[in-house]
């Protein structure tokens, strides 16, 4: 099929090259020269395992193209894929001005029939605003849509929008593409809405080959699906750093509870672990979106609002734990750093807890010493914005290609993305590398006992030392009664 992807950021590069790799024919168009100019010349601009050499192939096939062209991209397409940003605005609710802008392009240029795809996250009666973006444009061409009252002699088109919400986990979105767990596809309840159906279940005809992947509903319920889906999914994890934050209080290892939490099937393992709280492009910013919608509907999202919170909070917990060993003032200390990356596989900066934790041990007066193994340079440049009111503090800050270098005489480590290449290190040179032998992990990679063992002073989240061996009671036949 013929596809065109308006907007070359993470989910539309991602959906193009995946449609590409299938054997569709796909124009990725973006406003950004730069970023076309790199694609071009094969250089990805976004970290995400697999994606380049699937750009690569590709583009090589010839069945993968960028462009800036705006008129030569909506020509090409059958099927067009919105697929740009929503970032949220002051007031939480999603910026809608990209999507619409695209929607008005579309119907500046379309000639022929289209299904237009809303790939982006959106918040619920957007379908409809982009339908109607479309239109307008459309009318001043003197073309009338199918489907809606029409001028006597006008020249009529087809143009069907089309729900179908992006589920990729950052770090592994190849793999979430090629094998989803469902489709999701929010169409109109008429024949436009049938036929735009037709189109996209021959598109996604590939993935339903073992087994009816697509679930088909209405825009607004697709629409929906999306932004309660993550928000779901962050609810767990506040859920669970609320635990954790108590459970130390208690003195109770918070991996015993997920464990036990985790074997009910109705609850599962997923998204329980505790931690420095979540960040990346989805979760914030959907949860304040499904939140500010409620605002606005005149309905208290009262839970929301409460995971909002915990998050921020959440990512604290280890600039206190930091302060409460070493006092306020930490002029003077050197902190290492594992971990800028807001999850590991990808180099995404995005709300990260790494720069809530870097602001506040720098603004404190500590020295700090970064490493991260994929997001040294997207974080040089959020820590570079983070600090541009005290442009002074970012001397105190230093970034280092090997892992042991970031430890280097440093009062204390702290590990704040989850990477591999963290969890088994050699305890030995850490121990020798660093001041002292103190441990904040914000990621929870090590087993308190284990560290204890190897005469570090261990804090995680939520995490005590537990036994080894089973606790022995007395038998039966020794017990005694009374």
């Amino acid at each position: 099929m013929q596809i065109t992807i308006i907007g070359s950021g993470y989910v539309g590069l991602v959906t193009g090259t995946c449609l590409a790799e299938l054997g569709n024919d796909v124009v990725c168009l973006d406003m950004a020269a730069d970023k076309i100019r790199s694609l071009n010349s094969g250089v990805v601009p976004i970290y995400e395992p697999g994606l380049d050499d699937l750009v690569v192939r590709n583009r090589k096939q010839g069945r993968l193209q960028f462009t800036t062209d705006t008129a030569l991209a909506i020509e090409h397409g059958d099927v067009i894929f919105i697929a740009v940003g929503t970032p949220p605005q002051e007031d939480g609710s999603a910026d809608l001005s990209y999507a619409l802008s695209a929607a008005s392009d579309i119907g500046r240029w379309m000639r022929t029939d289209k299904v237009v795809v809303n790939k982006s996250t959106v918040p619920v009666g957007t379908a409809e605003r982009v339908h109607h973006a479309i239109s307008i444009e459309l009318s001043k061409r003197g073309i009338d849509l199918e489907g809606t009252n029409s001028s006597e002699g006008n020249t009529r088109l087809r143009c069907a929008v089309v729900s179908n919400p992006e589920f990729l986990k950052e770090g592994a979105a190849v793999e979430d593409f090629m094998r989803p767990d469902r489709i999701v596809l929010g169409v109109s309840n008429d024949a436009l809405g049938q036929w735009a159906l037709s189109q996209m279940r021959h598109l996604y005809a590939p993935f339903n080959r073992h087994h009816e992947r697509t679930l088909v509903m209405s825009q607004r319920a697709a629409e929906m699906t999306k932004y309660a889906a993550n928000a779901m999914l962050a609810t767990r994890i506040s859920f669970m750093n609320e635990l954790a934050n108590l459970s130390e209080r208690l003195n109770v290892d918070i991996e015993s509870v997920r464990q036990g939490m985790g074997s009910d099937p109705r609850i599962g393992y997923g998204f329980l672990y505790a931690g420095a709280g979540y960040g990346g492009s989805c979760f914030p910013k959907d949860v304040k979106a499904l939140h500010r919608t409620g605002i606005e509907q005149g309905v208290a999202m009262q839970i929301l609002s409460a995971v909002e919170h915990v998050n921020q909070r959440q990512k604290h917990r280890l600039l206190d734990k930091v302060i409460a060993q070493f006092g306020g003032d930490l002029r003077g200390h050197t902190f290492g750093i594992w971990g800028l990356a807001f999850k590991p596989e990808t180099d995404d900066m995005r709300e990260a807890p790494s720069r809530t934790v870097i602001n506040g041990l720098l603004r404190a007066g500590a020295r700090v010493q970064v490493h991260d193994p994929v997001a040294m340079e997207t974080g040089q440049l959020a820590l570079q914005e983070d600090l541009m009111d005290v442009p002074e503090l970012w001397g105190q800050l230093s970034f280092h290609d090997d892992l042991m270098d970031a430890a280097d005489g440093a009062d204390a480590l702290l590990i704040l993305t989850e990477w591999k290449s963290y969890r088994s290190p050699n305890f030995q040179q850490l121990k020798s590398r660093l001041k002292n032998a103190l441990i904040f992990d914000g990621r929870n990679l090590f087993d308190p006992q284990q560290m204890e063992q190897a005469c570090f002073s261990y804090h995680g989240i939520g995490r005590v030392s537990r036994p080894t061996t089973p606790t022995t009671y007395p038998s039966a036949s020794m017990a005694t009664t009374d």
